[in-house]
């Protein structure tokens, strides 16, 4: 069984900062890309930032600038550092894990964290 948990959503005003973290827990051989997913309401999932296993990172040009993915795999964990936050970055943030179990990798979600940017 593997399972992701998530923390560090909240309110936070505009212009504020906020600090996602996702840690992986079970038993599985590698974890390879991490990814952060968005959804507000009313619109679809977006891929929000993804890093792969040796650091490579890609962004969504609406965070470019601002936000900030890093991982850490001795802990099996991936960070997202949110800056400059506006009302549109409000959304469930959902975390993603391509993660080998046994033979195939399959990806693995978190159960969402709460993020609203609001005065």
């Amino acid at each position: 069984q593997v399972q992701l948990v998530e923390s560090g959503g909240g309110l936070v005003q505009p212009g504020g900062s906020l600090r996602l973290a996702c840690a992986a827990s079970g038993r599985f051989v590698s974890i390879y890309a991490m990814a952060w997913h968005r959804q507000a309401p009313g619109k679809q999932r977006e891929l929000v930032a993804i890093i792969t296993k040796d650091g490579s990172t890609n962004y969504a040009d609406s965070v470019k600038g601002r936000f900030t993915i890093s991982r850490d795999n001795a802990k099996n964990t991936v960070n997202l550092q949110m800056a400059s936050l506006n009302p549109e970055d409000t959304a469930v943030y959902y975390c993603r894990m391509n993660i080998q179990r046994l033979f195939t990798p399959n990806d693995y979600w978190g159960q969402g964290t709460q993020v609203t940017v609001s005065s």
